[in-house]
């Protein structure tokens, strides 16, 4: 076993990078979000230009009404649900029971550099026109071939992160957290600026590709880090004993039968087998924090923000509080707070590792803002009353929920590689990200029920 001092972690390097591979997971695909009324704008007939300009100045000025969606405009958000959370689910699965096949660089790196390619071309077809269909067909195939690598780039991240100490899947979550921030400022940027909106599309994609790149330089630094070869060499070392106890146990057994049968070994037996880690064993021991982590984001998705970016406010009047109070209150809002409770977990966890109820009791506790949220001011509405009608109360509630869901969910990413043993601990980690992008997909089918149902 490895002897000797164990390195430090010199100028937080390690966890810094995890961080930054955080930050590169997410940010991409919150700008994607974030520029999503750009998309919708390229959907107007070909023949009219003006209509994405009709649509800059309605978000300018509230006395323009609403321009009339055409079918592609329509439909849009809900196809890129489907094919954003499909590949999403599919490959974090694949990931889970084909990660020990495929090496950890190529998973990783491959990724990355698949999603450059698309943001690459994303950010080209800015300045290139395109008929409504054809760009239309275009960016969902985008969606699907950045949300299948995004998938596998995920799942192996907290894989290598569960195998070290669990603070270690903190600065992955938290740089999630902070993805979604980013991408909120620029939205208010963006429309505290006026600026078109083909303009502020082109800054996120091409802000998108510098991160990537960022990342992958990032990752290609992390394996010379002493303090990371520790760990691995843990892992090699725990996978060497296992392998040589089964070893001996099977030649013990293939002797016997040796003896027994007065000869020598059928040919082709097997004298030194490598068992990989079972999925099943080790989801026996993670169950409960595969469920939460899963739950967690089924609430969360369920209703943000397919309900809360329909709430309006009942205080601003003909103020500019009208066109911000979406973009600060629901998505600021949440992505500064969800970051807050990623980060918490740095400093403190409760409940601890091994609690037995406390950590389910108070994700479960977390369906509460699901009515919270549905008796806010949202519209249109046709079935509940309005009982929260202020601003401050959705605000307050934002901030509970986000908080929550950053901090629950960070507790159990973290508890999940820990509850088995170093050599599992991998596999554990794309486990517990197959159960977050579960939760992910569930939300967003529960979204359209409880849209429907306010």
């Amino acid at each position: 076993m490895t002897t000797g001092h164990k390195p430090q972690d010199r100028y937080r390097a390690v966890w810094l990078i995890f961080f930054m591979l955080g930050l590169g997971t997410l940010l991409p695909w919150n700008f994607f979000m974030t520029a999503t009324m750009y998309f919708k704008s390229r959907l107007g007939s070909p023949q009219n230009n003006t209509s994405a300009m009709m649509e800059e100045d309605r978000i300018a000025s509230t006395s323009l009404p609403p321009l009339k969606p055409n079918f592609l405009d329509s439909i849009f958000n809900n196809v890129m649900t489907i094919c954003a959370m499909l590949p999403l689910l599919v490959f974090t699965c694949l990931n889970s029971f084909l990660h020990q096949k495929i090496p950890q660089a190529l998973r990783i790196l491959g990724s990355l550099v698949a999603i450059l390619l698309m943001f690459a071309v994303t950010a080209t077809l800015v300045k290139v026109d395109l008929d409504p269909m054809t760009f239309f067909i275009l960016t969902m195939v985008k969606i699907v071939i950045i949300n299948s690598f995004g998938a596998i780039l995920q799942g192996s991240l907290f894989g290598l992160a569960g195998l070290l100490p669990a603070s270690y899947t903190v600065p992955i979550m938290s740089g999630q957290g902070l993805a979604g921030t980013f991408a909120a400022i620029a939205m208010i940027c963006a429309i505290a600026s006026g600026s078109k909106l083909e303009h502020s599309a082109f800054g996120y994609f091409i802000t998108a590709c510098g991160v990537i790149v960022l990342s992958i330089l990032c990752y290609l630094v992390l394996p010379r880090l002493k303090f990371y070869q520790y760990y691995q060499q843990v892992k090699v070392e725990a996978l060497g004993e296992r392998e040589t106890k089964m070893d001996l146990i099977r030649r013990g057994v293939n002797s016997t039968k040796s003896r027994e049968e007065g000869g020598m070994p059928k040919p082709g037996t097997q004298t030194s087998p490598y068992e990989k880690p079972s999925i099943v064993s080790i989801l026996k021991q993670i169950w409960v924090l595969a469920l939460s982590v899963c739950f967690v984001f089924t609430v969360t998705i369920g209703v943000f923000p397919s309900v809360t970016a329909e709430v309006q406010s009942t205080i601003a009047g003909t103020s500019d509080w009208k066109k911000y109070f979406i973009p600060v209150s629901c998505f600021f809002t949440f992505n500064v707070f969800d970051w807050a409770g990623r980060s918490l977990t740095t400093l403190y966890m409760w409940p601890k590792k091994d609690s037995q109820w406390q950590l389910p009791a108070l994700v479960l506790s977390r369906i509460l803002f699901v009515p919270l949220f549905m008796l806010c001011n949202v519209h249109p509405r046709n079935n509940l009353p309005v009982i929260f009608h202020h601003d401050a109360w959705f605000i307050i509630f934002m901030i509970f929920f986000a908080f929550s869901n950053g901090y629950l969910a960070s507790l159990c990413m973290c508890f999940g590689p820990k509850k088995v043993k170093p050599s599992e601990a991998e596999t554990a980690g794309t486990i517990m990200a197959f159960f977050l992008s579960l939760g992910l997909a569930l939300g967003a089918l529960l979204s359209f029920l409880l849209r429907a149902i306010v």
